[in-house]
């Protein structure tokens, strides 16, 4: 168990992109690339990432696309050994800050039916079910559940 005095959290750099693609692997079965980040980095206006660090250690990511007054979280993901150590809940959090700063008004993102236990923390922070996208994921075809916040 980690103590989140422990992790720090900031805006993610290119440099960070190796660690990302790691991290992305262990966690999704159509993982993002190192040259998807390199845009997001380089050429996507829009885009916002924040990274986790212990032990000067890119640990989780969180990314954004912010465009005017509208948030879509592109993708959380923490490594597989530190799940269930709040580092998923306070990767948002940070991008939820990030959002109100920027005066946000709605963020919303996609998940898995089957990922309950993303929903769950979800929900904790707010976001309400909105839909569902059929055949949403590439890999499976799985759906997926769009949940939405809107900030006061």
């Amino acid at each position: 168990m980690i103590v989140d005095k422990e992790i720090s959290y900031r805006r993610m750099g290119v440099e960070d992109i190796p660690s990302v693609v790691e991290i992305e692997k262990e966690a999704f079965a159509t993982p993002w690339t190192a040259e998807a980040f390199e845009y997001e980095m380089t050429g996507n206006d829009h885009a916002h990432y924040v990274v986790a660090i212990y032990e000067d250690e890119v640990i989780g990511h969180c990314g954004m696309w912010i465009v005017l007054d509208e948030c879509h979280i592109t993708n959380v993901a923490v490594r597989k050994r530190l799940r269930g150590n709040g580092i998923g809940e306070a990767l948002m959090k940070e991008a939820i800050a990030l959002c109100i700063e920027k005066e946000v008004r709605l963020m919303t993102l996609e998940v898995r039916m089957t990922n309950i236990t993303a929903q769950n923390l979800y929900r904790k922070l707010g976001f309400q079910d909105g839909g569902i996208r059929k055949n949403y994921y590439t890999d499976d075809h799985e759906d997926g559940l769009v949940m939405w916040v809107e900030f006061k």
